[in-house]
């Protein structure tokens, strides 16, 4: 068994349900803290140091950053509710499997090598994706991370805190940022682009515009046997046009959309519910583009719309881009729709960018997600090839 195969061998059981067969990986959670156990023994057992930043996002280094700064890879191990096993595990995985080609080589690097293991990236918990990465950079404020809550009203302080950490310790960390000169994000493709193509790793180029909105729908709790339609205020009605909205609107703006969280209130069978809170994510190539969706479906909702997060369009470093696609025999450019950390880094100034490894299903944030063996290696390959170029 390969280094990358045993690797991904002791990840494969953790957080992964017996019925649906997918992950429910969720930040500051038991199965969290067995992900970040597994994260330091991997870097302990490479003699790479291991360290903590403000936001709690794992960093082990090959060399020391605080003499120079160096070059990092990785990804997240959280999922989304029911996800696939490779969504952030394969840059995970594969950055260190990168570390052990590097060191199979004899390859001594010019600047230090870094390996993140950032958390809440789905955001699956406390609703804003990224979290991790945006804490760290202060994209997302401390006070108002802290004070985030899980369906359960437990806040992302107390969750924190139950973890073993001091949640008066989340905010920008520039210490960490210091340490960083440039992010290279491996990550499995969440389309089919280059499954057209027919190639097996593509170079990211940029990150559309994306958001998420909370829509809060009032209504009257009464009883469902008894209470005349007429006399009804259903808050599942404007629900449906909100969902409905959702579909037509993206359509019109050239952006797609998804209404895919939804709690009710009493969330009885027989209840005519007194209020249902919607999640709307809007993506798209334009900005004014995906504000207009999220407007014209907030007001198809009749209630109340909140921004919990939005990301504006992130380019990455041009020359990096072009550096990398260069080293890869001409690897295509492809830009996401995808949400990802290196996008949070790229915007607070990291020079930043991506591979992406081809998914034969096209399917991501699902069970069935997946990636070839073969083209996996050829992913931890591509990886070695840009920090070799990048630290050589």
């Amino acid at each position: 068994m390969t280094g990358f195969e045993s690797m991904w061998a002791a990840l494969e059981p953790i957080g992964r349900h017996a019925r649906t067969g997918g992950y429910r990986r969720y930040a500051w959670t038991g199965e969290d803290a067995n992900l970040r156990e597994w994260f330091a023994a991997e870097a302990q057992a490479r003699g790479m140091e291991l360290t903590l930043d403000r936001a709690g996002n794992q960093w082990a280094w090959w060399g020391d950053p605080d003499a120079e700064p160096g070059v990092v890879t990785g990804s997240h191990l959280d999922s989304v509710p029911d996800g696939g096993a490779f969504d952030g595990p394969l840059g995970v995985v594969s950055a260190l499997a990168a570390v052990d080609a590097l060191r199979g080589q004899g390859f001594v690097p010019s600047r230090p090598i870094g390996v993140v293991n950032f958390g809440d990236e789905e955001g699956a918990r406390f609703g804003v994706a990224c979290a991790g990465s945006r804490i760290l950079t202060g994209a997302l404020a401390a006070d108002r991370a802290a004070g985030l809550r899980d369906g359960d009203g437990v806040t992302m302080a107390e969750a924190v805190r139950a973890a073993g950490l001091d949640p008066e310790r989340l905010g920008r960390d520039e210490e960490a940022l210091r340490r960083v000169s440039s992010f290279v994000e491996l990550h499995v493709e969440q389309g089919r682009a280059l499954v057209d193509l027919g190639r097996a790793v593509a170079v990211g180029s940029s990150i559309w515009p994306h958001g998420r909105w909370r829509l809060d729908l009032n209504g009257e709790a009464n009883h469902a046997g008894t209470t005349r339609l007429a006399d009804r205020d259903d808050p599942m009605l404007r629900l449906a046009e909100v969902v409905l909205a959702a579909r037509r609107e993206a359509g019109a703006h050239d952006c797609v959309a998804t209404v895919g969280k939804v709690r009710v209130e009493p969330n009885g069978v027989n209840a005519i519910p007194s209020a249902v809170s919607a999640w709307l994510d809007a993506r798209g190539p334009r900005e004014r583009a995906v504000r207009a969706v999220a407007a014209a479906v907030g007001a198809a909702g009749g209630g109340t719309i909140t921004e919990e997060s939005f990301t504006a369009d992130t380019a990455f470093d041009a020359a990096l881009v072009t550096r990398l696609a260069a080293i890869l025999d001409g690897a295509p450019v492809l830009g996401t729709g995808a949400g990802h950390d290196a996008g949070i880094l790229a915007a607070a100034g990291v020079p930043a960018a991506m591979l992406f490894v081809r998914n034969p299903t096209g399917v991501s944030h699902s069970p069935a997600e997946y990636a070839e063996p073969q083209d996996c290696l050829a992913g931890v390959s591509a990886l070695t090839a840009a920090l070799v170029e990048l630290t050589g």
